[in-house]
Parts: structure tokens; C-alpha cells; sequence
């Protein structure tokens, strides 16, 4: 049966508001989430979020970004502040919940792409330093795990891996400190073996990566691990979509981004009103066409957990509830045709 779920991303401040909005709209009919609430400010970012779950690193904020520091000082703790109000607001909204319950955490290479060093470069430039961040990480998040089972004891933990840098680490694509130049780009195989130790990190918990670039490595993403990779489908082109059917053919389940989520010209107003009206079929109508052109079989459409495209921050709270509702019907209508 396919089912809805979301990206992380909330355009809210309070979260007890935003969580109980989560829990209303998929507690019965989807894969609910601990939403993400980067109108808060720094430590409440996906960059400074997941810098918070490094073990034994800490990171202050600098008008270049977070950069890692010798000791914890005001922003490290700012941002363990936040961290714990989202889980005591997720206990109590969640209390007695035993279904499955999804978590996101920057993955290793968007942070150290996006972490700056004291000499003023990434992360990224330097092995030693990358080497660093993925072990940390994945040492960060079995802590992570541990804190939310006991917060939600019965939940059923997912884990969702965010890499929106990725392509541009392995493109070559990411800016020097300087700008003039480019910083070179890094291995498929050492980028694989880096996720596949925060995947692995995880346990035996369901593990789902995403990424909603145009480019995403479905390639490289398929042999990490991972359970289930989430992107923007409405993003593939023809030769995207052969690499999506060659990851569910391997086992590798698919997060489709469907529901709209941004407008050409970035108006709010316009993507509610497009969404509002939005039929169900119109939602899923290019995906299963795209399925059938690939050769996939329809009953495997079951398979299929559909999202809005990416985040929601960029909505109003309203907007993001009209968009996380439509994934819930457009679930159900997928469902239905995969059993025709």
C-alpha cells in the first residue's frame, strides 16, 4: 500500500503548533515526521541542526556560516536548546504512538560541504577533517536514535538522510573561500563508503536518502544501504527515470516528491492556489505514466511513498497543510491503481 510522508521542513516557529499538524495529517494515514522548523534561526537549519549531532566537534555560527571551534559556546548551545523543546513537544504529542515515526539529520557530505574550517576553507578540502565529520556523524546519530526511543519508546524509528549537496560535491561544482575558484571534486567511491557509515549507523532501523536536486546519483545512492532514496520526480528526465527503475529493480524502494512545492516565479500565493485546485490524478498522472514507460510493473506502485517535492518552509502554514493533505489522497489513489 502506497502511503504519504513529508521532506522535514515546516514553515512555522512553534513546534508544538507544527508537530500536532504532522500528527493530525499523517498519524492515520501516512508516515508522520519530526518537523523541522527553520524560521526559528540558527540551530533550527538543516547545517546547524545536524552540526548539533556531531559527537565530540561543536561549531559556532560566523557570518560565512557554522564553522567548527575548539569548545561549545552560545550557538552550540542554542542549538541543543531547540533540539530538546522539539522532543519533549514530540513525547507529548506522540505519547503511546507505535507506528512508524520518521527522523531527518543532514547527511556527512552536505555538512562538510557546508562546515567551514578555522583556516577559512570547507570541510570538504581537507580528508582528515571529512573523515572527521562522517565518523562524528554516525556516532551522532546512534546517540540521536537512542535519545528519541526513549522520548517515543513504542515508535518504529525511520531515518532520513539529507543530501542536497551531494551532486555538487561529486560535480566539483562547490566554490573555493575565495570564489575564484572550484573545489575539486570528490570520488564516487570514497563519497559511497562515507555514507554508507552513517547508513550503517542507523542499525537495523528503515533508512531513506534523499535528495531533491535535478541530478541526484541513483547510481552511487542504490549501493549505500540505504532502504529507499526520496527525490523530485518532477525533476527526471528520461534517462533519470531508467536510473530510477534500475534502483527499484534492485530492491531499493522509491520517495516520490509529487506534490508541488515551489512556483517559477517563487510566489507563496501561487503554489497554494495551484495546489488547492490540483487534482489527485494530476499528481499522480505523470508518475504513472514515467513507471509505465520504464517497464515497471504497476503492482509495484505499492511500493511508492509519496512527499510533496521538497521542504515546506517556504509556504505558510496553511500552504504546507494543503500540500501534506493532497500526498495523503494522492496516496490513496495510487494505491488504487496499483491494484487495478
Amino acid at each position: 500500500m502506497s502511503i504519504a510522508s513529508g521532506i522535514g521542513s515546516w514553515p512555522d516557529t512553534d513546534v508544538r503548533r507544527a508537530v500536532s499538524a504532522v500528527r493530525d495529517l499523517l498519524g492515520e494515514d501516512g508516515l508522520p515526521y519530526l518537523p523541522e522548523l527553520p524560521a526559528r534561526g540558527p540551530g533550527a537549519d538543516l547545517i546547524g541542526r545536524g552540526a548539533g549531532l556531531l559527537a565530540d566537534l561543536a561549531v559556532d555560527l560566523q557570518p560565512m556560516g557554522w564553522r567548527f571551534v575548539d569548545r561549545p559556546g552560545r550557538d552550540s548551545h542554542r542549538t541543543s536548546a531547540l533540539l530538546r523543546e522539539d522532543l519533549d513537544e514530540l513525547a507529548e504529542a506522540f505519547d503511546g504512538y507505535d507506528g512508524d515515526l520518521k527522523v531527518q539529520i543532514a547527511g556527512p557530505w552536505t555538512l562538510a560541504s557546508s562546515i567551514w574550517l578555522h583556516r577559512g576553507e570547507r570541510s570538504v578540502v581537507d580528508v582528515g577533517a571529512t573523515r572527521d565529520v562522517i565518523s562524528s556523524l554516525a556516532e551522532g546519530l546512534r546517540a540521536h536514535l537512542g535519545e528519541i526511543a526513549r522520548f517515543v519508546p513504542k515508535a518504529n524509528l525511520v531515518v532520513q538522510i539529507d543530501e542536497p549537496g551531494l551532486p555538487s560535491v561529486l560535480a566539483g561544482r562547490l566554490p573555493t573561500a575565495s570564489g575564484f575558484g572550484r573545489i575539486r571534486a570528490i570520488d564516487p567511491t570514497v563519497a559511497a563508503e562515507g555514507l554508507r557509515d552513517v547508513v550503517a549507523a542507523a542499525g537495523d532501523r528503515h533508512t531513506v536518502l534523499h535528495c531533491c536536486a535535478s541530478d541526484v546519483p541513483l547510481a552511487l545512492l542504490r549501493n549505500t544501504g540505504v532502504k529507499a532514496v526520496s527525490l523530485d520526480t518532477t525533476l527526471l528526465d528520461p534517462k533519470g527515470w531508467e536510473s530510477v527503475a534500475a534502483t527499484v529493480e534492485s530492491g531499493v524502494d522509491l520517495w516520490a516528491g509529487v506534490v508541488p512545492t515551489h512556483n517559477t516565479d517563487n510566489s507563496v500565493a501561487k503554489v497554494v492556489k495551484v495546489v488547492k485546485v490540483a487534482k489527485v490524478a494530476e499528481v499522480i498522472g505523470p508518475l504513472v505514466e514515467a513507471w509505465r514507460r520504464v517497464g515497471l510493473p504497476l503492482s509495484d506502485l505499492s511500493r511508492v511513498t509519496l512527499t510533496p517535492a521538497c521542504g515546506l518552509a517556504g509556504l505558510t502554514p496553511s500552504g504546507a497543510r494543503s500540500v501534506q493533505r493532497l500526498a495523503v489522497d494522492a496516496a490513496y489513489a495510487l494505491t488504487e491503481t496499483a491494484e487495478s
